[in-house]
């Protein structure tokens, strides 16, 4: 279902409401991705949803009523034996700052939360301060810094090791409010004809 409502008789700025949910991503959501990333970046996501299948990793999506996926995320639970690390979270770039990202992310806990963890952690680049404002926003403390890399594709199709220091952060799930019935699984985005905040 679809709603919009213009705010002005002549104006050309209207208010969108679109019911998303959120589900396991799977293999043949992968080409209607490539939002997300490079060819190399979907082989990766790809090889995570082979790890799905023995419990080491869950992979989730948020997806509209036609179910394309746009806000994709996965938690590792291999990283930490008593966590959940949350990685390669990423929200279509037209849909930014619209609530998909937090809805991903509670999302992503209540799985956690399910196999009986608390903590929740992640990586977020020192350069990406909207990110880390948004984890923060949402619970999560930073408790150090590390390096990392990883593969990336260029314009050419080659591929090079991109490195960078990330700000470790972390959420103890115990702190989390309860809540009834599966309204964390579903919810809408609020979209608007006027440019994104900056």
């Amino acid at each position: 279902m679809l709603t919009t409502v213009t705010t002005a008789h002549d104006s050309t700025d209207a208010a969108v409401v679109v019911p998303v949910r959120v589900r396991d991503l799977l293999p043949r959501d992968l080409p209607a991705c490539t939002w997300s990333g490079s060819a190399t970046h979907l082989r990766h996501v790809e090889r995570a949803l082979a790890r799905r299948a023995i419990g080491e990793v869950d992979y989730l999506a948020v997806c509209t009523p036609v179910d394309l996926p746009v806000a994709i995320g996965g938690i590792d639970y291999r990283t930490r034996r008593d966590a959940g690390t949350l990685w390669q979270l990423a929200v279509h770039p037209a849909l930014r700052s619209c609530g998909l990202g937090t809805l991903l992310v509670r999302a992503a806990e209540r799985r956690i939360s399910e196999r009986g963890l608390h903590i929740v952690e992640l990586a977020v680049e020192e350069d990406n301060p909207r990110a880390r404002a948004l984890y923060e926003r949402l619970g999560y403390a930073a408790y150090g810094r590390a390096p990392d890399a990883w593969d990336e594709e260029g314009p050419d199709g080659s591929t090079r090791r991109y490195e960078t220091i990330c700000v470790l952060m972390r959420r103890d799930l115990r702190m989390l409010a309860p809540t009834t019935g599966p309204a964390w699984a579903r919810s809408s985005v609020r979209t608007t004809g006027t440019e994104p905040r900056r």
